[in-house]
C-alpha cells in the first residue's frame, strides 16, 4: 500500500529527509573545511583520508573508501594530492604486492595533530547549541539512522544487481 506522499508522486525537496541530512552535513563540512583549507591547503576529502589514517595507519585505498563512505575516485584523488604534498606515503603490501598501504608521513602526522583539536572544538561548539535532552536524543538516534540507511542501501544494491542479472536497466 502506498503512502499519501507516494500517491502524489511529487517531491518537496525541503522536506525530503536525505536532502535535509545532506544539507546539514554540507554546512558543517564547509564551515570546518574553511578552517583547515586556508591554513593547511586541504580539501574535505583529503582531510577525511587523513582523519582515517590518523586513527588506523596502513589501510588500503579500498578500506579508506569503506570507512569514509566516499567513492573510489574521490579517495584516489585525495590520496594523490596528499602524496604530492608529502602528507601520505604509499607502500606495497608485503602480503600482496598488488595492494598499496597508506600511512601518514611525519609531516602528515603533524598536520593531523594540529587539526584534530580544532575539529573537536568545532564539534563541541555545534553540540553546545543543542539543549542536553536534544543532544542525548541525537546521540541515540544517529546509530539508528545509520543502521536504517545501511539496510536501505543494501536493499538497493541487491535490487540493482537483480536488475542487471535480469537484463533490466535502472532508471
Amino acid at each position: 500500500m502506498k503512502s499519501k506522499k507516494q500517491a502524489t508522486a511529487e517531491l518537496e525537496l525541503q522536506a525530503f529527509l536525505p536532502y535535509r541530512i545532506s544539507i546539514l552535513a554540507n554546512i558543517l563540512s564547509r564551515a570546518l573545511a574553511a578552517r583547515y583549507a586556508e591554513e593547511f591547503g586541504l580539501s574535505v576529502p583529503q582531510w577525511r583520508v587523513m582523519a582515517v589514517l590518523g586513527r588506523e595507519s596502513g589501510l588500503t585505498p579500498g578500506e579508506v573508501v569503506e570507512r569514509t563512505a566516499m567513492d573510489k575516485v574521490a579517495v584516489s584523488r585525495a590520496v594523490a594530492g596528499l602524496v604530492r604534498a608529502g602528507r601520505v606515503s604509499q607502500v606495497v603490501d608485503p602480503a600482496d604486492g598488488r595492494r598499496r598501504r597508506l600511512r601518514l608521513t611525519p609531516s602528515g602526522r603533524r598536520v593531523y595533530r594540529r587539526i584534530v583539536p580544532r575539529a573537536l572544538d568545532f564539534e563541541e561548539r555545534f553540540l553546545e547549541r543543542l539543549d542536553p535532552h536534544d543532544r542525548a536524543r541525537l546521540e541515540e538516534l544517529l546509530p539508528v539512522l545509520q543502521r536504517a540507511a545501511d539496510q536501505v542501501a543494501a536493499e538497493e544494491a541487491g535490487a540493482e544487481a537483480g536488475r542487471r542479472r535480469g537484463g533490466l536497466r535502472s532508471v
